[in-house]
């Protein structure tokens, strides 16, 4: 009767163990988030050593290389971006107000048909992957 119970306590240990290494593995198989790598309050991170940090005298990143990551899904851009993009195109000369009137609808229409899209005047998926690439042009060329 003793040897079954000491049996049982070490499969028992034996279990828990391999549970908690399971879960381990599990939460090192989750994403990583930005918040899970915000540090808050007194809390610090150490830093591996063979990390090269650049100098302040290192040249600057291109500031491509900076931006965030887009959101899951589809890209739904703003109605700014909507407006920069059509001017940068061509198609829109009004102001960059972020309200997406009669003039920011009738260039997004002329936008779908110059470029073989559906005329529905509404920025989908399709469209903003043609128009899109307009939006950072003007402040590319000024750089120059």
């Amino acid at each position: 009767m003793k040897k079954f119970l000491v049996l049982v306590s070490v499969a028992l240990m034996f279990t828990a163990l391999s549970g908690c290494a399971k879960q381990q593995e599990m939460e090192d198989l989750q994403p990583v988030t930005l918040e899970s790598l915000s540090v808050s309050g007194n809390q610090t991170q150490a830093m591996p050593q063979d990390v090269n940090m650049p100098s302040a005298a290192a040249p600057a990143v291109a500031s491509k290389e900076l931006m965030p990551l887009p959101p899951q899904g589809p890209y739904k851009p703003t109605d700014i971006e909507i407006q920069t993009a059509l001017k940068n195109a061509g198609f829109y000369a009004g102001s960059i107000d972020g309200k997406i009137g009669p003039k920011s609808k009738k260039a997004i229409e002329d936008f779908q048909s110059a470029n073989g899209l559906k005329v529905d005047g509404k920025v989908g998926a399709k469209t903003w992957e043609a128009l899109g690439r307009y939006l950072n042009i003007a402040s590319n060329i000024d750089r120059r």
